[in-house]
């Protein structure tokens, strides 16, 4: 297991870290999991033996109940580890202040999150999506009086765009505040499109990136292959909404790679997706989120698998997203002085480019 900086803070993380969307199985988490707190006690063991120093969680997976099975399993490993939550989302929709990055809403938020956790501080303290009425400023102010009362130590987002994290890295900076030190992003072999300003942007602006759903929610686990019907317990053999696949024959080509990929390791397809993706410019830490011990000492061991030049160089090119405008303009207008930012990124839309020129 290697550890990696977080973004411009002190701290070292490893590069996977285990995701508690399994947790607890209450309403529609069900088809997700329903890790019990025993479970959870055997899958932190695994975990931490292996290396993983971040268990990351949210107050919405099971509506609260994940919290509570993961501050129960913790027990006396939680000063050992860091231990990251995110607030933001409904959990009492009676209420309709209780959702929302306001500063009465973002407190009581974290308060709550802090009882259930059964702890006295949350290391990183995660915005679960952007709140397009609460001004930043607020939002800010509010993660301040948090990390200044000890209930947090950082901050960070989830699921922000690009303009939303400048928007609240540059407010932080106009006004004297304290910046997010990560974004989590969905981002997966068959969803590249984070790279087309978020890993850019965090390259940039030394912002860690903390990847959830790096195996599609299930659909790059192998369980879901060409002309076969996936699981029925499985998130992609139920009614779970995501991830939106727009091109689901390209979705298969990319299984398809993967698992021949994996054939040549005698790995599964969900290892070798995760040994491909953790390496990715720009990426710090993968989130996995397993329902079972099998799953989980899987995944664990795609940290020791490691992929030749030309097994990754295949899986890059049938993943390859096509590039947007302003890319190919720039390419094809022949514009100087790339970013070192962006550089990993443009060197892959040349080749398409390249390529189409070609035929």
């Amino acid at each position: 297991m290697q550890y990696r900086q977080l973004g411009h803070s002190g701290l070292l993380v490893s590069e996977i870290i285990l995701g508690t969307v399994p947790f607890g199985g209450r309403a529609e988490f069900e088809k997700c999991g329903s890790v019990d707190v025993p479970q959870a006690r055997r899958m932190f063991d695994i975990a931490f033996d292996a290396g993983v120093n971040m268990v990351d969680t949210a107050d919405l997976y099971s509506h609260g109940l994940a919290e509570e099975v993961v501050g129960k399993a913790l027990g006396d490993k939680r000063n050992d580890i860091l231990l990251a939550t995110k607030g933001r989302s409904p959990v009492d929709n009676n209420n309709p202040n209780n959702s929302g990055s306001s500063r009465y809403h973002l407190i009581r938020a974290c308060e709550a999150s802090l009882k259930r956790l059964g702890t006295d501080h949350i290391d990183l303290y995660q915005l679960h999506n952007w709140d397009g009425m609460t001004p930043i400023e607020e939002t800010l102010e509010a993660l301040r009086l948090l990390v200044g009362s000890g209930k947090i130590r950082y901050f960070g987002t989830s699921n922000f765009t690009a303009w939303q994290m400048m928007k609240t890295l540059g407010k932080a900076e106009l006004h004297g505040m304290l910046k997010p030190i990560t974004q989590q992003i969905y981002y997966t072999p068959e969803s590249r499109e984070a790279e087309y300003e978020l890993l850019p942007l965090a390259l940039d602006q030394h912002v860690g990136t903390l990847v959830w759903g790096p195996m599609g929610e299930g659909l790059l686990t192998g369980s879901t292959r060409r002309g076969q019907k996936p699981p029925a317990n499985t998130r992609q053999g139920s009614d779970w909404p995501e991830p939106y696949v727009h091109d689901h024959e390209r979705a298969l080509d990319i299984i398809e790679t993967l698992a021949a990929v994996g054939d040549e390791h005698g790995v599964s397809v969900a290892r070798t997706c995760l040994a491909w993706l953790k390496d990715r410019p720009g990426i710090t830490s993968l989130i996995v989120g397993a329902r079972t011990e099998e799953h989980l000492r899987d995944n664990l061991a795609a940290t020791e698998l490691k992929l030749t030049e030309a097994q990754s160089s295949r899986i890059e090119a049938v993943t390859r997203r096509q590039p947007l405008y302003p890319y190919w303009h720039r390419f094809t207008a022949g514009i100087d002085r790339f970013d070192p930012a962006e550089q990993p990124f443009l060197a892959e839309h040349r080749k398409t480019l390249d390529a189409r020129q070609d035929k």
